[in-house]
């Protein structure tokens, strides 16, 4: 069976439960074990599921990893969920798992409105900086450098794979590593200073209002069309959603949207909240919510989720 006939069989498992059935999972499903590659985003719905988690009676797990030790500790077992998985851009760092079966994509978490691929400041696109093709043309105002983010992430590899290739006249190019803030920090000090930049960008993200930025056309073939627009999976390790079908269930109900992401990513990186508290105001803000991602669940005991979750949000 092929990951997405797996994928529809398991939705067609959760889908067969009934709520009380749920009731009696091992206490080994008490801990849910999350990846957090760390990007605000996924720290955002990271935050709002673990959120909801405990509510539940659940002991949910954060744990920060690369998109590599990410794949490979569900892999070992080792980590359970993964809300991450960009799409057409990830697809090589899955493809693997998917193949030996180690992982499932249980479902789009962010079916519509993502976009990931390389952007300019709105200035430097004025200057004539539209296309992937146009970069070359910019190498001494961009001072060789092509802004990326954390070691290990599927973007920096996918720039460097067209280094490596010359695509578009980029060989000699520097992918700059460091990370989301990293390159945030850059781009501010860029746009201060009215320099020239290409660097790494993504929607929902508050960049996409916080500053005056342009995206690339021209990277079809490596980020996919339309100005690398993308779909943002639920992976979850091999067993995991036939052991544990309530929590499970709980993960195959959860859908974002891009205005709650960004509401989220602005309370993190705009207001300086933790995620844990992000998610909590997010909850009690918008509760209307919590009624389809606890559809069909119950508390770790047994009883109605949703009266659960309300009363640990103080609703």
């Amino acid at each position: 069976m092929n990951y997405l006939g797996k994928a529809l069989a398991i939705a067609g498992l959760l889908v067969g439960f009934s709520a009380p059935a749920f009731a009696g999972e091992p206490e080994s499903c008490k801990a849910v074990r999350f990846s957090d590659v760390g990007w605000t985003d996924i720290t955002s719905t990271t935050a709002i599921a673990s959120s909801i988690l405990k509510g539940l009676g659940y002991q949910p797990e954060t744990t920060v990893l690369s998109i590599p030790v990410t794949y490979a500790s569900m892999k070992a077992k080792d980590i359970d969920v993964y809300l991450g998985d960009w799409q057409p851009s990830m697809e090589n760092d899955r493809k693997p798992y998917l193949e030996d079966k180690s992982i499932t994509v249980i479902g789009a978490n962010l079916p519509v409105g993502a976009k990931y691929t390389l952007a300019v400041p709105e200035y430097t696109y004025d200057k004539g900086l539209h296309d992937f093709a146009d970069i070359a043309r910019f190498r001494d105002s961009l001072q060789g450098k092509l802004y990326g983010i954390e070691p290990g992430n599927n973007g920096n590899r996918l720039v460097q794979g067209l280094i490596d290739a010359n695509k578009n006249g980029l060989k000699g190019f520097q992918v700059v590593e460091s990370s989301e803030q990293g390159m945030l920090a850059q781009l501010q000090g860029a746009v201060a200073r009215h320099e020239d930049m290409v660097f790494l960008a993504w929607a929902p993200h508050p960049m996409n209002v916080n500053f005056k930025i342009r995206y690339l056309a021209g990277g079809d073939d490596t980020f996919g069309p339309d100005y690398g627009k993308a779909v943002v999976y639920t992976n979850v390790r091999a067993g995991w959603a036939e052991q544990c079908p309530n929590a499970a269930r709980f993960i195959a109900n959860l859908k974002f949207t891009v205005e709650l992401e960004n509401q989220m990513m602005q309370m993190i990186t705009g207001d300086g909240l933790d995620g844990p508290t992000a998610a909590e105001k997010y909850l009690k803000a918008n509760p209307a919510m919590l009624e389809a991602w606890l559809a069909g669940v119950t508390a770790f005991g047994g009883q109605s989720g949703l009266p659960a979750v309300r009363k640990s949000l103080g609703l």
